[in-house]
């Protein structure tokens, strides 16, 4: 459990968390390896207290050999790069050009000068737009923390035709460099509000109530889970300041990174369940809160599909089953992840993982996966949206959803496990975009809100092709289906020759990934 403390309260509780001397003593200790040693028993640690943000102090700089680097005259200021990044590690900020002169004009002239004003791109977005509207125009900068790049190149290719970032091999004066321009990144405070579009929901990680995902979790070289909190994180805090957020977190990937003592990567309070019954705690907190007044404060429930689909389902449902305002984030990789990758019951038909291994007699998990989502929805007036972080608007406009909603949310986003999945580190967005085409993980939004009818309640908008049963590329003419999907990832490699035809369990995986999505057309009343 975190708790934010900014100043120690002699009469609290709490007073024996000293942020100070934890980040000097106990972080300090740990970053130059005499932790395991020379610390003492700790009142703290004997607490799981630890300090809120503490990622910040750790370095993951001798991680990756390569580093993107960011070419100003091709940005467009998309903030897809910002978005996507699962650790933190790169930042985009508007600065009124008149400001960022100024502060160019007391540097001292030198190689470090030319290339931080290298940095900042002319672009419509910060620079024309502003000037048409009569406001002075800002100038565009992305930086990069080498503190916290693990070298996943995610950024890279959420950047895409751009070309404004590229990966390049770390040199002996690279880092000091990439460190001193952050640290100028830093000095310049923040994004001005006027420079923010409340419409173009990508820019709400210009604003600091935005990011409160630190980074400096020990998560996966490109992680999808750690961009699909960063990103409900952002949504949230953009509307509600983090002092109005709250997070109960069941055992799983994202308790392991997000703890690993002692460093914390959020910035709000939160505490850490068992699988099995998160939800059941958050019922506890939510009481709680209500009884202090606490309304307005928006409370999460994090796990991934081993502990909502399975482990802790029945704690779930029986949430969803109050009515109490309680949001739950669902991190589908269709695994156990965690502990060592075993089968789960949202596992896809097919799918090698421990507990449903490949072989000539059994060919993988022979269940149809769960469609947790789906039965969320069949509970009594809860909010539901399946969606990516791949899809950036549907995703920020199903947590604001929730959000809003007065009752239970879910939400059950779809997220790349590079090692189980059988992917590279860079794939975590364009996989999870290939699974909605596919039909494999179809996005929606069920609101109960729209109407009394389901097929009121219930939207398609996201996916291609919404009224066919694939979707045809129309460039190359190409059918995207789930066998299209299978093909790229390494956990349904053997289910396909060298020429890459499919075998007969993918074509029933497909025919079963067909059958819910024309369960889903027909709730939506296409079909």
């Amino acid at each position: 459990m975190s708790e934010v403390i900014s100043k120690p309260n002699k009469k609290t509780a709490f007073d024996i968390l000293d942020v100070e001397d934890f980040n000097e003593r106990i972080v300090g200790a740990y970053n130059n390896g005499t932790a395991a040693e020379g610390l003492p028993a700790d009142i703290s640690t004997a607490r799981s207290l630890i300090p809120a943000g503490t990622g910040v102090l750790r370095d993951f700089s001798y991680i990756a050999p390569d580093i993107p680097e960011f070419t100003s005259e091709n940005c467009v200021a998309c903030m897809e790069c910002v978005t996507q990044c699962p650790d933190t590690a790169i930042l985009g900020k508007a600065v009124p050009e008149s400001k960022l002169n100024d502060t160019f004009d007391k540097l001292e002239k030198g190689e470090l000068t030319g290339w931080l004003s290298d940095q900042w791109a002319d672009t419509n977005k910060f620079s024309k737009v502003p000037e048409k509207q009569g406001k002075e125009p800002a100038k565009f900068g992305i930086f990069i923390d080498p503190t916290k790049c693990k070298g996943c190149a995610e950024c890279v290719d959420a950047c895409g035709d751009h070309d404004a970032l590229s990966m390049i091999t770390k040199k002996d004066g690279t880092m000091p460099i990439y460190q001193k321009g952050f640290d100028f990144f830093n000095s310049l405070g923040e994004t001005p509000s006027e420079y923010i579009n409340e419409k173009a929901l990508v820019d709400m990680m210009l604003a600091s109530d935005a990011m409160l995902y630190a980074g400096g979790a020990g998560s996966c070289m490109g992680c999808g889970e750690a961009s699909a909190l960063r990103m409900m994180l952002a949504a949230t805090g953009f509307v509600y300041g983090k002092e109005n957020i709250g997070i109960v977190a069941a055992t799983g990937c994202n308790t392991v990174y997000g703890s690993t003592y002692p460093y914390n990567p959020y910035l709000v309070p939160w505490t850490n369940s068992l699988f099995e019954n998160a939800p059941a705690d958050a019922m506890g907190v939510r009481t709680r809160w209500d009884q202090l007044g606490w309304g307005e404060k928006k409370l999460w429930v994090i796990g991934g599909d081993g502990a909502m689909a399975d482990i802790g389902f029945q704690s779930l449902s029986r949430m969803l089953a109050s009515g109490m305002d309680i949001n739950v984030l669902i991190l589908d990789t269709q695994v156990y992840s965690n502990t060592g990758g075993q089968a789960s019951t949202t596992t896809y038909g097919g799918q090698e993982a421990k507990m449903a291994v490949v072989g000539k007699d059994i060919q993988g998990k022979t269940e149809r996966r769960k469609e947790i989502a789906n039965l969320c929805m069949m509970h009594s007036d809860t909010f539901v949206a399946q969606t990516t972080c791949a899809h950036t608007n549907h995703f920020y406009k199903s947590v604001m959803a929730a959000n809003e909603y007065n009752g239970p949310a879910v939400i059950n986003v779809f997220t790349t496990c590079q090692p189980e999945h059988g992917v590279a580190d860079d794939m975590a967005m364009h996989q999870a975009k290939l699974a909605a085409d596919s039909r494999a993980f179809p996005v929606f939004v069920y609101d109960p809100t729209k109407g009394e009818r389901i097929s009121e309640r219930m939207s398609l908008q996201g996916n291609p092709a919404k009224n066919k049963d694939w979707y045809i590329n129309p460039k190359t003419k190409e059918q995207t289906d789930f066998i299209t999907f299978a093909r790229t990832e390494g956990r349904f490699a053997k289910h396909f020759d060298k020429n890459g035809k499919a075998n007969e369990m993918m074509k029933e995986t497909q025919e079963d990934r067909l059958a819910n999505w024309h369960l889903l057309q027909e709730l939506a009343g296409i079909i």
